[in-house]
């Protein structure tokens, strides 16, 4: 059985438990500065991909199981758009095209196979982490609480998500090798905290924070959770 059987389990009771509490209440509207606005547009696109990249990746690796559980994922990531998209309507404010940012991000991510996109992807979910921590604990706005929560929750579930499939990658590695991709990784990490604490350094000071404080938290939470588990066959053991 494959170990991401479990997983798939916990993504549909997630599911469930999102389709019985319902949405919050759009209508008590959100009261939110410019720079925040801006950069909760900037967010909304990075959740608003289609996935199928990574889909289809996942397809050829093997494990139904997995593939079932990265269409969740997917399915989750979607959901965080549409509620930043609710938030900015209720905020009298408009979806962007796209961004810079992004666009950068997803060159990273398909530009080889699984690996590279879940490296690159485990590094926007761990500065997601601290950004939506920001959003919720920085406005004393009802509604930007709410949804930044709500988006956090499922974050946190989704980094150990990512690290079980890529210490299932990584298990043919050399010691050696798997300490060199680590410290790709770390530049890689480094690199995107820095440019994304520049780019919505004036959202952060509304929140109430640094942009040394963030990068400082984002690579502090790296540490937690980057080390890649003990290498465990993707087709046997427990649920993960």
């Amino acid at each position: 059985m494959s170990v991401f059987t479990g997983w798939v389990e916990h993504f549909e009771a997630e599911a469930g438990r999102r389709a019985e509490r319902g949405d919050p209440q759009w209508t008590r509207g959100a009261a939110l500065p410019a720079a925040v606005v801006k950069s909760v547009q900037r967010f909304q696109v990075g959740e608003a991909g289609d996935g199928a990249n990574l889909i289809s990746k996942a397809g050829a690796a093997g494990d139904e199981a997995y593939t079932a559980a990265v269409r969740l994922f997917v399915e989750e990531e979607r959901n965080h758009a549409r509620l930043l998209e609710h938030l900015l309507t209720a905020a009298n404010a408009r979806t962007i095209g796209g961004h810079w940012t992004d666009a950068v991000f997803v060159r990273l991510r398909r530009a080889l196979g699984l690996r590279l996109e879940l490296m690159v992807l485990m590094i926007a979910e761990v500065i997601a982490l601290r950004y939506y921590r920001a959003l919720r604990d920085g406005t004393s706005d009802p509604l930007t609480t709410e949804v930044a929560g709500r988006i956090l929750a499922d974050e946190e579930r989704h980094v150990p998500f990512h690290l079980r499939r890529l210490g299932a990658a990584f298990a043919p590695l050399s010691p050696v090798a798997r300490r060199a991709v680590h410290a790709v990784w770390w530049v890689l990490l480094l690199g995107a905290v820095v440019v994304v604490a520049h780019d919505h350094g004036p959202a952060l000071r509304e929140l109430g924070l640094t942009r040394r404080r963030f990068v400082v938290d984002v690579l502090r939470t790296w540490v937690r959770t980057s080390e890649l588990p003990d290498p465990v066959p993707v087709t046997s053991g427990p649920a993960a």
